[in-house]
Parts: C-alpha cells; structure tokens; sequence
C-alpha cells in the first residue's frame, strides 16, 4: 500500500523558517529519524519512507504554495495512490501555535495551498494535519506572520511536536484515518 505525504511550503531558503513552511520542516524531521534524504524530482524532492508494509512517498512541492495542487495531482498519477491515502500537512492560523489537528476534508480556510490541492483534485475529502502556528498579529499582518519566523520558544517546542508529528502520519498509514484522529486529536 502506497501513501502520499506532502508537507506544505514555499522553496527558497528566505522561507525555510517560516510558519508557512511547518509542512516541509515536519517531513525534514521525519526523514532525518528515519535517516532518509529527499531527492530533487519533477514538481518537488521526494523520499520513500517503510513503515510496516507500508510505503510512503514524502513530497516536499517545488511548485509554491498556491500551485501545491499540480504537485501533489502529478505524484498521485504517477505512483497510483487513491486519494483516501493523501495526507497533506500544512500550518493553521486558527489553531494555537504546537495544536495538531487531523481532519478528513474540510474547507481551505483561505489557505492558499488547500485552495489549489481542493481546486485540482475537485474534492475537499482528503486528510489534512493542521500545525497550529497561532494567529498574534494586528489587524493587516497576516502575510508578515506567516511568512515570519517562530520565535524563540516557539522554536524550541518544534522538536516535541514534530515527533507527535511523525507519529500520526504512522498512525494514519497503519491504523487509519479515524483510528488516528481518536487517538491524537485534542493532545
């Protein structure tokens, strides 16, 4: 059985630290516990992750944010993966910063990314892991946030989280969707 597991971002070192781009740095961590190196590919760099049986593609999208969608359709065509073994793992605003929330579909919440997957695919029914990165900004700072830097105790807690990361994107791939979202929605 194959998944797709892509985390959202922007390419470019000036965005590597951003909240925008929690979705790249969750698959960083996860693919540097499974001593795994993504390799640059059409429409972004990808690795293969086995876990019990299981295959993950990891993707990171090379095609920015607003044109996730064309990355993620291109490597579901190509390794033949259903979409109810998508799960796209992107930052949320509306939850508070280190809150992990897996969801089944959903709205794109006027996340640029979500829009163009939900525009590509036709459907809002895929999994999504929304990174709470908290929403501290005045009113018209919302661009600045997200494509700010956490700050320093923020940083400091990534670590912690992307392990609870690491392990509801295993829980997803073995035990299912809902099994996962029982398990490790509200911790």
């Amino acid at each position: 059985m194959k998944y797709l597991i892509a985390g959202l971002g922007n390419i470019g070192s000036e965005y590597h630290y951003t909240r925008h781009n929690i979705g790249f740095r969750v698959l960083d961590a996860l693919a540097k516990a499974s001593n795994i190196v993504f390799t640059d590919r059409r429409y972004g760099e990808t690795s293969e992750l086995k876990v019990k049986g299981r295959t993950l593609i990891l993707l990171k999208p090379s095609t920015y944010m607003n044109l996730s969608g064309n990355a993620i359709r291109y490597w579901m065509q190509a390794e033949k993966i259903p979409v109810e073994n998508l799960l796209v793992i992107v930052d949320d605003l509306a939850l508070p910063f280190g809150s992990l929330r897996l969801k089944g579909k959903g709205s794109d919440a006027g996340h640029n990314g979500l829009k163009s997957i939900q525009s590509i695919l036709g459907t809002q029914n895929y999994a999504r892991l929304r990174f709470g990165i908290g929403n501290d900004f005045p009113k018209g700072g919302q661009i600045d946030y997200v494509l700010g830097q956490f700050d320093e105790e923020e940083e400091k807690a990534l670590p912690e989280r992307f392990e609870m990361c690491e392990d509801i994107i295993k829980s997803f791939c073995l035990a299912g969707l809902q099994n996962t979202m029982n398990q490790f929605n509200n911790k």
